[in-house]
């Protein structure tokens, strides 16, 4: 099983350069990065995590554009996999979007895992132009109309949510037929649907390792009954704050299924995440 580190904020204090390079020389898989291009200042939503009328932290609002900050750790690492944990797809523009990932993984010579989730925060979607009221509708829509505009060399696509004539759109992902799409959240028997229908994988947050492997059977089964071969799938185990940081918590994921573990990194300066990801990489790798 592949371990892979999750920083929350790769801005300023924490140059995603120099925590991308020290990942990938201490041996960890992959590195991701996650997705709010803006916060409301008002908002009813509690955080992952949080409870309802918490104070969101200060980190969820200082996220840079994952995208301009894994192409900088691409250009320090040589096979380090760069992953969106998660891109909030409803609420970008998925011409945009598709250009943005397949430009990454065209320089990055194939590197780019994509994990797309609908969001949580009802505002801040709305505000960016997604339904929240049908955000995963709204993820499908827009993902069918990113393979149609990494695979086809002249794409057009009509659906409820994106909808244009046949346009050019280049580079092409070094990955094919594209990038492979996780599909991140809950373990609800909606999001194994969609998997199965357009998903590549899943990386959902969860309670256990036994939670894990009872959905990913399910989900495998769904997988297999519908003519794919559910060895295909990447099935990632996505840890929150503080979760899943020992050897058996390691070798539980491993047992339940996982091929990967996405450990989230607490510290926020270069010094601390360097520290942080060493005494990771001793425990884990």
């Amino acid at each position: 099983m592949d371990i892979g580190v999750f920083q929350m904020a790769a801005d300023e204090r924490a140059d995603p350069a120099i925590v991308a390079a020290k990942a990938e020389e201490l041996g960890f898989e992959s590195y991701w990065l996650g997705d709010h291009a803006i916060f409301p200042v008002n908002t009813d939503n509690p955080y992952p995590g949080g409870k309802p009328g918490e104070v969101t932290p200060d980190v969820f609002l200082e996220i840079p554009d994952q995208f301009i900050a894994l192409a900088r750790a691409s250009a320090v690492t040589r096979t380090l996999k760069l992953g969106t944990g998660v891109c909030l797809v409803a609420e970008r523009n998925p011409l945009i979007t598709a250009q943005q990932v397949a430009s990454l993984d065209n320089m990055s010579g194939g590197r780019v895992l994509f994990g797309v989730g609908s969001g949580w925060n009802r505002e801040e979607c709305e505000i960016l132009g997604g339904n929240f009221d049908h955000r995963w509708a709204n993820v499908e829509d827009y993902v069918l109309a990113m393979k149609q505009l990494w695979t086809e060399e002249k794409a057009e696509y009509h659906g409820k949510y994106a909808d244009f004539p046949a346009v050019y759109c280049y580079p092409k992902p070094t990955r094919k037929p594209h990038p492979p799409v996780l599909l991140g959240g809950s373990t609800t028997d909606a999001i194994i649907k969609r998997t199965v229908r357009w998903g590549d994988g899943w990386m959902p947050i969860v309670d256990s390792a036994e939670q894990f492997a009872e959905r990913s059977e399910v989900l495998c089964k769904a997988v297999e009954k519908s003519g794919r071969d559910p060895a295909t799938l990447d099935l990632t185990a996505y840890g929150l704050r503080d979760q899943w940081r020992t050897a058996d918590d390691a070798r539980a994921f491993e047992k339940a299924g996982a091929n990967r573990l996405i450990v989230w990194l607490n510290s926020r300066e270069v010094e601390g995440l360097v520290k942080e990801m060493e005494e990771l990489a001793a425990e884990l790798i």
